[in-house]
């Protein structure tokens, strides 16, 4: 008994390297065939990219398209198998006819997207490897010729405006030998293009932070160029504003994101307010933002600091408390009109966003009105004219006897007025 417990390891071994052997084997064999099979289809459909599709569509019931996706999208792509580096295996079969080879324009190019689309569509199983497969031409790009680059670039951003691919394939670009060669900046300047004239740069920008991609763009160039005035200036210059603005938002989006952690951090280690007022204003003047940017900030700032109850009623004595004891702060960062008014629509918006203070806005607006931080005008204006559209008929109804109380007493303060006048 005890020798056969001793041999089992040594069979089961034996068994597995025989099996991979005989995989190894047949891979080998077949491999060529596969080759073979799609160059001399691709020569006889030619430059005829419908009969090219139907020609994938029909080979992939015979043809291992999931072993050999690799194969199959390089010579889709090259003409051939590519080795390492991106130049062509010298003793593969190749065809002449590929995207590497057809002319550099629009049109031929949306052509081979509808083909790579039909055919993942398809064969779902393929469309990991597609991507895969995108991600290596990139890294290759020092050995495609610029007509080649240019034609990668345009057909992977037509791909991904049609959504055949993900934006995490960008993350290719970043290797420090394309980046450093300029060849990344430069292939990005042709995608984009062609991403953003099938799409726009919306759509463009969800899809790239749908990923994490949105703040990584700065990669594209050496490290003592990164810097968004570099990124503006390149992508501008190259017809791409529409990309310089998105990275600059990103750029104030960083910076708010910093700002508001900081301030946080000063109020919850019991920073005095004259100290983190003195500190808000000097950022106001050294990062060129708005008053109005700044109250949302220490507004998202103050309501961040707490752990909100979950019940209406006991919420709304907290939000007061919270507020009227950071009032402040709300107060010195508005100081204009518009200011006040972008408070109340914060407050709007964060009281709709969160179900359990949807009854504590008026309660809210009103303590606001009382410590002089917004003032009657402000609050007409924003019930007439300037709410949101989020929980608009909830909000207005709550502020209607308020709002009329604000009416009569300003009607009543032009009397008498007018009655001192006489």
């Amino acid at each position: 008994m005890s020798n056969q417990k001793q041999q089992k390891p040594t069979l089961t071994g034996q068994r597995f390297k025989t099996r991979k052997r005989v995989e190894c084997m047949k891979f080998f064999c077949f491999f060529p065939q596969f080759q073979e099979s799609v160059v001399q289809g691709l020569n006889q459909t030619g430059t005829d990219l419908e009969a090219v599709a139907k020609f994938l569509d029909f080979s992939g019931a015979k043809l291992d398209y999931r072993r050999y996706a690799e194969t199959l999208f390089d010579i889709l792509v090259a003409g051939g198998m590519l080795a390492p580096g991106g130049a062509l295996s010298d003793d593969m079969t190749r065809t002449n006819f590929c995207l590497f080879t057809a002319p550099e324009d629009v049109k031929t190019m949306k052509a081979y997207a509808q083909v790579f689309n039909k055919l993942i569509r398809r064969y779902k199983y393929l469309e990991k490897g597609f991507e895969e497969e995108i991600k290596k031409l990139l890294l290759f790009l020092n050995g495609f010729s610029e007509s080649e680059r240019n034609k990668l670039a345009m057909l992977t951003g037509i791909l991904l405006a049609n959504g055949n691919l993900s934006a995490s394939i960008l993350s290719s670009l970043f290797n420090d030998n394309l980046v450093k060669e300029g060849l990344s900046p430069a292939f990005a300047v042709k995608l984009f293009k062609s991403w953003i004239s099938e799409k726009d740069i919306n759509s463009v920008a969800a899809s790239l932070r749908k990923v994490g991609m949105d703040n990584r763009l700065m990669e594209l160039f050496p490290v003592n160029k990164r810097s968004y005035d570099h990124f503006s200036k390149y992508f501008t210059d190259a017809g791409l504003k529409e990309l310089s603005d998105f990275a600059r938002n990103q750029q104030s989006l960083g910076a708010r994101k910093e700002l508001q952690k900081e301030l946080q951090e000063q109020m919850s280690q019991g920073v005095s307010f004259k100290e983190i007022i003195a500190y808000g204003k000097e950022e106001i003047k050294k990062s060129s933002i708005s008053e109005q940017m700044m109250i949302g900030i220490v507004w998202t700032s103050v309501m961040s600091l707490v752990e909100w109850n979950k019940k209406e009623e006991l919420v709304t004595e907290q939000a007061i408390k919270q507020l009227k004891q950071h009032s402040p702060l709300l107060k010195a960062f508005t100081t204009q009109g518009l200011s006040e008014l972008t408070l109340l629509l914060r407050v709007q918006e964060y009281c709709y966003d969160n179900i359990h203070f949807m009854k504590a806005f008026q309660k809210i607006v009103l303590l606001l009105y009382k410590v002089e931080v917004v003032s009657e005008e402000a609050i007409l204006k924003w019930y007439t004219e300037a709410h949101l559209a989020k929980g608009k008929s909830v909000f207005l109804e709550q502020m209607k006897k308020f709002v009329e109380w604000l009416k009569n007493a300003e009607e009543e303060s032009e009397s008498e007025e007018e009655t001192d006048g006489d």
